[in-house]
């Protein structure tokens, strides 16, 4: 991090804090690679709380470099216009992500929106703060594609998916995650959008030990898997999506759908389509989900994929 790329990157969240959306968004992606000197750093817009992320372990001199330029950049008059109040530096290549307050009191919890849909975070406590913002547009398809339907959100973290799947219209939706904590926030994220938890399961299970109970609770018009890419003694992508991908046709109705996600940039669209073909091959493949402008990457196939798949053929579950 060259003192020419701090100064870019000052550039650009000056411009980003003078137009900055009316709900939460990433303001600078360097991941996407097309920021020399700033692959391991984003910053994003939390409505009034900028955070700026590291991913990889700066020298001394260019982190004391990098926090007297976010510290003057709270300063600046598009600070003040911006009405922001927190600044936020996360260390993620640490293993506690540790995250320092350089300016505002510390806060634990706060109130954001995307596309109309309010969600809690939790703030400078965990690695990921609650909400995947490189998924804004899967889960607005989501809530465009929910009207009546009943929904399976596998891997289901603090069920956004599923906040915009009732906000959508669907009739019901089953959430599971190993992590109850998680889930335990996804109940706090539909009471926030004063959602009907009637129609809302929280499984806290382990999904390869948990097939009878999903099938009795289907068949679903809808499943969602957006996983980790690796999960310590429970999830590697590269081993362990086809176990869930063969599993489909099974849980699904004769037309259902299903949106496949893969966010690690090694892996491209070929692993869910090929994987698709050989593991369910009466899922057929639709499209692939264009990605928000601000994720922009140099190579389409790094960035976030979520494909959607729908059911044919013999081999679907009776509806």
């Amino acid at each position: 991090m060259h003192p020419q790329a701090i100064a870019t990157l000052h550039e650009q969240l000056i411009c980003a804090l003078s137009s900055l959306p009316d709900e939460t968004r990433r303001l600078f992606h360097g991941r996407g690679r097309r920021w020399a000197g700033l692959e391991h750093v984003t910053a994003d817009w939390l409505q009034g709380v900028l955070l700026v992320a590291l991913f990889r372990e700066p020298g001394e001199a260019e982190l004391a470099a990098l926090k007297q330029m976010l510290m003057a950049l709270s300063e600046s008059p598009a600070w003040q216009a911006s009405q922001a109040h927190t600044l936020l530096l996360q260390h993620r290549y640490l293993p506690e992500s540790t995250t320092e307050f350089l300016r505002g009191e510390p806060i634990d919890e706060w109130l954001i929106s995307e596309n109309g849909l309010r969600f809690k975070l939790d703030i400078g406590r965990k690695q990921n703060n609650g909400l995947f913002l490189d998924m804004r547009y899967g889960r607005r398809w989501v809530q465009e594609q929910a009207q009546g339907k009943r929904v399976l959100n596998l891997f289901a973290y603090t069920c956004g998916f599923s906040v915009a799947a009732l906000a959508g219209g669907a009739e019901q939706v089953v959430n599971l995650d190993m992590a109850k904590a998680a889930l335990n926030r996804g109940r706090d994220n539909h009471r926030l959008n004063g959602q009907d938890l009637d129609r809302v399961s929280f499984l806290g299970h382990d999904l390869f030990k948990s097939w009878g109970k999903l099938k009795k609770y289907g068949p679903y018009d809808l499943i969602i898997i957006d996983p980790p890419s690796f999960q310590k003694g429970s999830f590697a992508l590269t081993k362990d999506y086809q176990k869930i991908l063969r599993r489909l046709p099974d849980l699904l109705t004769a037309d259902g759908t299903v949106l496949a996600c893969v966010n690690d940039p090694a892996i491209g669209v070929d692993f869910l389509i090929d994987g698709m073909a050989s593991e369910a091959p009466s899922l057929l493949f639709v499209e692939r989900l264009e990605n928000p402008p601000e994720f922009a990457d140099i190579h389409p196939d790094s960035g976030l994929k979520a494909l959607v798949f729908t059911q044919h053929g013999a081999a679907a579950h009776p509806a």
